[in-house]
């Protein structure tokens, strides 16, 4: 089987509902791949709904999965579900995150514990669950931020909690390569979804569209393919941070 054909193989997105997370599923779907798609709330239902109705008239098999990642034992239920239903999970990409602008004098102890969670501790646990019950020769990828090469405030508790998962990225690839695993991480530029925009002012929008030496906010068609490589014919990049972001930023 060529390393870019995913039919048959079973894809497990975190956050695989909407935004960057559902435009994955769908393509994964069209090219045949079997899907287990995770959302997290009852707010993200009717997208999760959407989302599994697109990839089922896509011809592709799949399960829909509700569940707060930020417990360890709902993490090891959401692959635990691909392999019940599948027989095995071969490739896992965790696209959850959570953003917050805020100077570092205002952030409150729960808003710091909240992001440390969703951002830091979702991003080791996925990854160790799916060192533990990942296919041989799987493949992992963590969506990061291209904040983590910024140097700009504000954004302290989201590029800080971001910022481990390079280093579980690295470790990870080293414990994991002798049995063909790959892991990357992909830090996009601030994207043009729902995602972005609640915490930033017209005036701010205005700017991150300037920043970027191609013009403009960076796309979702624009990372999804970068992702889709890395988890196929791009399997020898592994315990790298790429990023993705039209040149906002880098190092």
């Amino acid at each position: 089987m060529a390393r870019n054909d995913v039919k048959g193989k079973t894809v497990l997105i975190a956050g695989g509902a909407k935004n960057l997370g559902g435009l994955l599923s769908r393509n994964f779907a069209a090219r045949g791949a079997n899907l287990v798609i995770h959302y997290n709330s009852d707010s993200s239902g009717a997208d999760a709904i959407k989302t599994y109705a697109d990839v089922r008239a896509a011809g592709a098999e799949a399960v829909l999965v509700q569940a707060d990642l930020r417990s360890v034992s709902n993490i090891s239920k959401l692959f635990d579900a691909g392999i019940e239903k599948f027989g095995g999970v071969d490739i896992a990409i965790n696209t959850v995150g959570k953003v917050l602008k805020k100077p570092m004098v205002e952030t409150t102890e729960a808003e710091f514990d909240s992001m440390s969670d969703i951002n830091a501790k979702v991003a080791y646990f996925f990854l160790q669950e799916a060192g533990k019950k990942l296919n041989d020769n799987g493949k992992i990828c963590t969506i990061v931020t291209s904040l983590l090469a910024a140097y700009t405030g504000l954004y302290a508790t989201y590029g800080g909690m971001k910022a481990p998962v390079e280093h579980f990225t690295r470790a990870a690839s080293k414990e994991f390569g002798s049995r063909g695993i790959s892991v990357t991480a992909v830090g996009p530029g601030p994207m043009d979804t729902p995602f972005f925009y609640g915490q930033e002012t017209p005036e701010a929008v205005a700017y991150h569209k300037s920043a970027s030496a191609l013009g403009g906010l960076t796309d979702i068609q624009d990372i999804a393919p970068l992702i889709e490589f890395l988890v196929t014919d791009g399997w020898w990049i592994t315990g790298q941070t790429i990023f993705a972001n039209g040149g906002y930023t880098t190092r």
